[in-house]
């Protein structure tokens, strides 16, 4: 009798241990779904501020509150801070001039723009552009006004707007809607303003007009016998192919460009004399950077057209001056880095160098010293004046140059001593190298616009841990208003727990390395946890990225933590352009290194740091590059990574986009 009845004992207990497991599991993932970042989103309220500048005292922006979002306005010199219009009268009267639903909440005005001292404003709706008087809230179409052709570049005047078709550069007369042919002998594959990177394209040209609207800066894209990507799209019944031109590293037929010059008034074109160049900017990655083609610089005269030609190997950079009328090219200056040249730090961050034709000067931007600094020279002649700023920290973005007062704005890392090196802060400083001031002073990472002239200047900052703050001041830095503070109730009531930033040795016991770490939010310290590694490699941008507060991580590293992990990420040697020139390029030729030595001895630090760690239970996981540097773990240290999870890898990059591979790899070489 008792032999049948245990095995019905141990039954049920079995099940009912099953059964707490299944409902431990199933709490776990509801845990997990809660902290996608798409779940956590609009759980952060006044946290982003966009500013977008009305005149020399005045920008709007939009708030995002509880109750939705709210366009503000704000008056620097009255200090004034408010919101713009009625958002209910406002939607009501566009519900009644479109016969469309408009939301309070969400009003989404395109391309919103306010005139009459913002007692109006215009913005696009259904395709159409509408007026709305703020003061009796009445909407109306604009029939005297056409809206810019569709993927088209509209010149400083407002008047025309180019775009592409039939492989050739035409032109709108916006008011009339008059269209213009500016080329003929544009043909498939060899069109002018082409804008194909291989891995990203558009319909919209690469161009860039001169400040008179009279000239416009680009190119004829030679691509005629490069080799093509395919790219099938499932349909009912047979599939469709997408198949354009994509070069490969190694590849001996590249893209090209046959710079031109397009006059407006003579509505001709010159062919500047010189070889075509390759496809290329001088810093990573692409040749846009916010919808502009870059590495070109028009005088304010627009008489003269500076521009930089960056070899294929990124090792050789050219800056030179065109004469838009006869074509003419002059180098005035050439600059040779044996691994590659970089103009700016931050991945798509638009090239440091200016042109000051005014007093026959130019400022550049190298790593030569193994810091991003910038430097005078003399635009007659090449030859360095004097280098302007010094030291084992990074200049980031040049934002503002002002000629009259010889000062230059800008961002920079790891200046101040203990701080992140990975924070951005605003200076100022002479073009002599004098006066060097910090115009940021909170130990955070500083997102910064500055008005027009400079005057003053919006600033967002924050930490992992701190949520935003922003401010506006002045162009001294002295604090003129307080606009938001983020609230982060809504977040923390879901259980969210705040990452731990930390700092860990490189594989050599050396360098310092950052690094956050996420816990699960039902977290017990008495607990053992598995590790993961939430990888991105870089070189371009590390497995961190930006330092400002989020309710996310890369990889949904919150999400994964729910699960019963450590998730951790961390910049390692090589990942980051944003340290030293030796730090960035640790791993060049080396891809395959992808920085996994330091994230084991990261790892194997914090988990002597952190007895919860179990470092015997070690996993790794990562998108794209990082599905590259999975896959690498898992090969090369089976021994420490028990497990991985390899997304959309670019498992060999021979098969990968060349100017990213060609860069950070190497030219491909052919061996026997």
């Amino acid at each position: 009798m008792q032999k049948r009845i245990i095995p019905v004992v141990i039954l049920l207990l079995l099940g009912t241990t099953f059964t707490a497991a299944a409902q431990d599991m199933r709490e776990a993932y509801e845990r997990a779904e809660a902290m996608l970042s798409w779940n956590l989103e609009g759980k952060v309220f006044y946290n982003n501020v966009n500013p977008n500048q009305i005149d020399e005292n005045r920008f709007w922006y939009i708030r995002n509150s509880p109750e939705g979002k709210r366009y503000m306005i704000v008056n620097v010199a009255d200090q004034t801070h408010e919101q713009a219009f009625n958002h209910q009268r406002l939607a009501d009267a566009i519900e009644e001039a479109t016969d469309s639903i408009a939301y309070p909440e969400n009003l989404e005005l395109q391309n919103l723009r306010f005139y009459d001292d913002a007692t109006t404003i215009r913005f696009e709706r259904h395709e159409a552009l509408w007026s709305c008087s703020l003061q009796n809230y009445e909407c109306s179409p604009v029939t005297d006004v056409n809206l810019p052709a569709p993927n088209s570049v509209t010149s400083p005047d407002g008047k025309l707007a180019a775009y592409i078709e039939d492989y050739n550069l035409w032109v709108q007369v916006i008011e009339t809607d008059e269209r213009i042919q500016l080329t003929t002998d544009g043909e498939h594959n060899y069109g002018y303003a082409t804008d194909n990177h291989g891995w990203r394209r558009s319909d919209s040209p690469l161009m860039k007009w001169s400040p008179n609207s009279k000239k416009i800066s680009t190119f004829r894209q030679d691509e005629r016998e490069v080799g093509t990507m395919t790219l099938w799209q499932t349909l009912t019944g047979r599939p469709e192919a997408d198949i354009w031109p994509y070069a490969l590293p190694g590849d001996s037929i590249v893209p090209m460009l046959e710079r031109v010059i397009i006059d407006m008034d003579q509505q001709s074109t010159t062919f500047l004399n010189m070889d075509p160049d390759h496809h290329r900017s001088s810093n990573c990655c692409g040749l846009i950077r916010n919808g502009v083609w870059v590495d070109n610089e028009w005088s304010s005269h627009s008489d003269k057209l500076a521009f930089v030609s960056t070899s294929r190997d990124y090792k050789d950079v050219r800056l030179r001056i065109a004469d838009p009328v006869s074509g003419d090219v002059r180098e005035i200056y050439h600059e040779h880095d044996e691994i590659f040249f970089e103009s700016n730090l931050t991945s798509r961050g638009a090239p440091n160098w200016r042109v000051l034709h005014d007093s026959n000067e130019f400022i550049w931007f190298t790593r030569k010293s193994n810091w991003g600094h910038l430097y005078l020279h003399d635009l007659e002649t090449g030859e360095l004046i004097h280098q302007i700023t010094e030291g084992e920290w990074n200049v980031v973005d040049i934002l503002y140059i002002d000629s009259d007062s010889r000062e230059i704005f800008f961002t920079a890392v790891a200046r101040e001593e203990g701080r992140d090196p990975y924070f951005y802060h605003l200076y100022r400083v002479n073009f002599d190298g004098s006066g060097l001031v910090l115009l940021t002073p909170e130990d955070a990472h500083h997102q910064v616009t500055l008005s027009s002239d400079a005057s003053w200047f919006v600033n967002t900052y924050s930490t992992f841990t701190t949520p935003q703050k922003t401010v506006v001041r002045d162009r001294n830095g002295h604090l003129i208003m307080e606009l938001e503070e983020a609230d982060i109730e809504d977040l923390l009531a879901t259980g969210w727990r705040k990452p731990i930033p930390f700092s860990v040795k490189d594989r050599h016991g050396e360098t310092d390395l950052y690094g956050l770490m996420v816990l699960p939010t039902n977290f017990d310290e008495n607990k053992s946890y598995p590790i993961v590694n939430a990888i991105y490699p870089g070189p371009q941008i590390g497995s961190l990225g930006a330092r400002n507060f989020s309710a996310s991580q890369r990889l949904q590293a919150y999400a994964l933590a729910e699960l019963g992990f450590v998730v951790v990420a961390i910049d390692a040697l090589g990942s980051s352009p944003i340290r030293s020139r030796e730090f960035h390029t640790y791993y060049h030729g080396n891809m395959a290194d992808n920085g996994l030595p330091d994230q084991i001895a990261g790892m194997k630090e914090l988990a002597e740091r952190y007895a919860f760690i179990d470092i015997e239970r070690a996993g790794i996981y990562g998108h794209s590059g990082g599905g590259y540097a999975t896959a690498a773990a898992l090969l090369k240290y089976p021994e420490f990574f028990k497990v991985g999870v390899a997304s959309a890898g670019n498992l060999d990059n021979r098969g990968y986009t060349y100017y990213w591979g060609e860069k950070f790899q190497g030219l491909l070489e052919e061996t026997t």
